[in-house]
């Protein structure tokens, strides 16, 4: 039988693994929220990909660390608010601000654009935290669930969310989305959006590339039925 793990001796790994320089510059690069790739890690962390890569190891395995493959990639983010709590508290008494996240995407494909066949960029982004700061959308073990306002509200958009959930694809599930580095939606929901805002016009598809624009009287429209703020 497996001796206890008691507080202060499970206290004492977590500070150990926060505590090595590489490690916590790791850390606090992902308090803006933006997840990262063990390569762009071992950047800030000033060490080669190999030994990156075991400190990364080190942090999942005490829980300070999430993994998301996306793609061919993988990206890490923080474990949970908590663990952004506890280092914040930690930079307090350290006393050393923490250096922003600065993006290098293009303008355009920042902005908005596709990602297979749902929307990505900064609109997409934006309407993700809308969709469940107001309650539309909950986690799920597969992703997302709608909540009635949400069944609601795809409805009164014109959106059938049956025939949505019959499709052979997660219904709706975060993408991690690789200019801003937080979640906008995928899934058949995702997908649906992106087709209901280029039918309205509230996006237009470029002819040679990803980018979508989102011209004044769209983003009025998006801002209007989302409550979005989106940059002019």
């Amino acid at each position: 039988m497996d001796a206890p793990v008691h507080a202060d001796t499970r206290l004492a790994r977590i500070a150990a693994a926060i505590a090595e320089p590489a490690r916590a510059r790791m850390l606090c690069s992902l308090l803006d929220g933006h997840a990262r790739t063990s390569t762009e890690l071992a950047v800030v962390a000033e060490v080669s990909p190999s030994t990156a890569s075991a400190h990364l190891a080190k942090l999942k395995d005490e829980g300070l660390l999430e993994q998301l493959a996306q793609g061919k990639h993988r990206y890490y983010s923080l474990a949970g608010q908590e663990v952004a709590a506890a280092l914040e508290a930690l930079l307090v008494v350290a006393g050393v601000p923490r250096v922003p996240f600065t993006p290098t995407t293009p303008t355009r494909l920042r902005n908005a654009r596709t990602c297979y066949d749902h929307m990505a960029g900064t609109v997409a982004v934006a309407l993700h935290d809308r969709l469940l700061t107001q309650g539309w959308l909950v986690a799920a073990d597969d992703g997302y669930a709608l909540t009635p306002a949400g069944t609601a509200g795809c409805a009164a958009l014109g959106l059938d969310v049956a025939a949505l959930r019959q499709r052979r694809r997660r219904f709706a599930c975060p993408c991690l989305d690789w200019s801003e580095r937080r979640a906008h939606l995928g899934g058949a929901l995702g997908a649906a959006l992106l087709r209901l805002a280029l039918d309205k016009g509230w996006v237009e598809q470029d002819l040679d590339s990803r980018a979508l624009a989102v011209p004044p009287a769209g983003r009025r429209r998006l801002e209007a039925v989302f409550g979005i703020q989106l940059a002019e």
